[in-house]
């Protein structure tokens, strides 16, 4: 009988878990529910439409750049300016969300 309670528990919570279930991909949500499978997409809103200064200064010391900071902003992109192992560089970043190399 205890056996039977068990598996009966484990079964709620899977079917439980199934209701709950949100899958998160860049903007897109993917709500599975009683109402079946739901697209809902997220509303970025005014600030993820560019490169976040602070993402770009990131990107620029993962690429190797010491003391980075930002030295001209544009509408299409983001100059960073740091010290390499060779000197003074700047580095380029599209005004992107996700700040791309260019």
């Amino acid at each position: 009988m205890s056996k039977m309670l068990s598996f009966a528990g484990i079964g709620l919570v899977l079917v439980g878990g199934l209701f709950a279930t949100t899958a998160t991909a860049q903007g897109l949500d993917i709500q599975v529910g009683p109402h079946g499978v739901r697209p809902m997409v997220r509303d970025l809103g005014p600030d993820r439409g560019a490169c976040n200064p602070r993402d770009a200064m990131d990107a620029a010391r993962d690429e190797g750049y010491h003391h980075p900071r930002i030295v001209r902003v544009s509408d299409r992109r983001v100059v960073v300016e740091g010290m390499t192992d060779d000197g003074l560089d700047r580095i380029t970043f599209a005004n992107r969300p996700g700040c791309p190399e260019i």
